[in-house]
């Protein structure tokens, strides 16, 4: 049985750190959210569920930390 869903659509929503993290730690759980974040953001379906996460934040790498670079850090 295939489990694609040709109807679903997904959209971005913002999100706070809390819920990023709580969603996080619920879906994947051998992996910590990292300790902060610049932002994150969400995909949602057309019912609001949450599907997905993403958190964006400083690079690890110090030499990129420039103050104008960005890094997705994790993704769920």
């Amino acid at each position: 049985m295939d489990t694609y869903d040709e109807g679903v659509r997904l959209h971005l929503v913002p999100l706070r750190q809390k819920q990023t993290k709580e969603f996080v730690a619920e879906w994947h759980r051998h992996h910590r959210p990292p300790p902060g974040a610049v932002f994150t953001v969400g995909a949602a379906d057309q019912h609001g569920m949450l599907r997905a996460v993403a958190i964006v934040g400083r690079p690890v790498a110090r030499h990129l930390d420039d103050g104008e670079t960005l890094e997705v850090t994790q993704v769920i």
